[in-house]
């Protein structure tokens, strides 16, 4: 049976600007003790507009402010809470199923809560992470509540990441989703472990057993991480492997991922990956839809490198290829990005190629160019530029299209999204 709690935003943002009010006063080095606890975040707005070609545009405005909280009991046991704090304003709040896509909380404690819901407008609190973290000694660490497992060598696609995957396309949310679960971890000695985690998750009344569970060992040798891990992910059984190093300056990273499924088709979840930028139509009706489809072993594997040029402009060129034997079968652009993902639906296609080039433009603004492909003819191209206005505060402009061949899955209904965002982080 799922925890549901009931959230009183405007209680948890009067409580933590208070607090954010004393963390600044008492912010000067030598005239205050080191207090117990410590709060960050930052406030983002943006304005975006969703393009789709031969429809009408959607222009959403998005007022977004997060706080980042610890609480040190002592050196061992400490308490971190994030809360995230949205404002949404323009088309897409009117689009039938868009409040429910945003109040939707993947975790089995439901900690999200849409406070307003009137036309043009939609207001969502959310507690993304909720932990209590104890060193029980020098070699364990038990961490329970909701926190981030991760387990990632590459920095684009994971297929190791099991337990709380992300879409590559999501500009607005860095921290990422976490995971409800409880996770015990022993140090072996250098850059070595052995992690243990149990997730439970809310079957939304299905007759399945979604939760997640896995071990992984982690260790280091002659400068290269490895990782193996074995476990159970959502409807999967899974066998995982991982390495990240470098060769002559060049970062190079790979992950690999064995499903063998425990049911034979989807289970219908109430809840759609809400992180995503496309907009739903209909929540119910894509779930339906992919749960009909059968659910097959599938192998997901990923191989990454980088390489960064001393120069002035600090040039960084990153290429990635991911491979799944056995693809979900997406009928429409829509429902792809609207599934709830996981590590084995990281890409609709059984090869995907994706390759960016970053560089300085000046002191205080940077240039990426990226783009990927999808052999089904599909591609995205995309473009972000982000400008330093002061030590807390940020303007960046991403551009994003998405197109293809006339049979591809992008291709059938393309569109351009474009965002202008500021950020004051504290």
């Amino acid at each position: 049976m799922s925890v549901k709690w009931q959230l009183t935003p405007y209680c948890c943002l009067a409580g933590l600007l208070v607090m954010s009010a004393k963390a600044v006063a008492s912010d000067i080095p030598g005239m205050a003790p080191a207090a117990p606890w410590d709060l960050s975040g930052y406030i983002h707005y943006s304005v975006s507009s969703n393009n789709p070609n031969g429809t009408s545009s959607l222009v959403d405005h998005l007022l977004h402010q997060r706080f980042n909280f610890e609480y040190r009991f002592d050196s061992d046991l400490r308490l971190n809470v994030g809360m995230r704090n949205r404002l949404h304003y323009g088309d897409s709040p009117e689009i039938p199923g868009f409040a429910q896509v945003i109040e939707a909380d993947s975790g089995y404690m439901d900690l999200s809560h849409n406070w307003l819901d009137s036309g043009s407008w939609l207001g969502n609190s959310q507690f993304d992470r909720l932990n209590l973290s104890w060193d029980m000694n020098q070699d364990w660490q038990l961490k329970l509540g909701r926190f981030r497992v991760n387990w990632a060598m590459s920095t684009l696609w994971n297929p190791n990441d099991i337990f709380n995957a992300y879409s590559i396309y999501d500009v607005d949310y860095a921290e990422r989703r976490g995971s409800d679960a409880v996770q015990l971890s022993r140090q072996l000695g250098f850059a070595s472990s052995i992690d243990a985690v149990y997730s439970i998750n809310d079957d939304d009344g299905l007759d399945r057993n979604l939760d997640s569970y896995a071990l992984r060992y982690l260790t280091n040798a002659n400068g290269w991480d490895l990782q193996v891990l074995a476990g159970k992910s959502l409807t999967d059984y899974v066998l995982g492997a991982g390495f990240a190093g470098d060769i002559a300056g060049a970062g190079l990273r790979a992950e690999w991922s064995y499903f063998d499924p425990v049911d034979e088709t989807w289970p219908v979840a109430s809840h759609l990956n809400h992180s995503n930028n496309n907009k739903p139509s209909s929540p119910s009706s894509l779930a339906t839809d992919i749960a009909n489809q059968s659910l097959p072993s599938s192998h997901v594997a990923t191989i990454e490198a980088d390489y960064s040029f001393a120069s002035q402009r600090n040039y960084l060129v990153r290429t990635s290829l991911l491979y799944i034997s056995n693809p979900i079968d997406a009928d429409s652009a829509l429902a792809y990005l609207n599934l709830p993902l996981n590590a084995r639906t990281l890409s609709f296609a059984n090869w995907t190629y994706y390759v960016d080039v970053s560089a300085d433009i000046s002191d205080l603004s940077r240039l990426t160019l990226s783009s990927s492909y999808y052999d089904d003819g599909s591609y995205f191209v995309g473009a972000s530029q982000s400008y330093s206005l002061s030590d807390d505060w940020q303007v960046q402009f991403i551009l994003q299209r998405f197109d293809g061949s006339g049979a591809s899955l992008f291709g059938q209904t393309p569109s351009t999204l474009s965002y202008l965002q500021f950020n004051w982080s504290f």
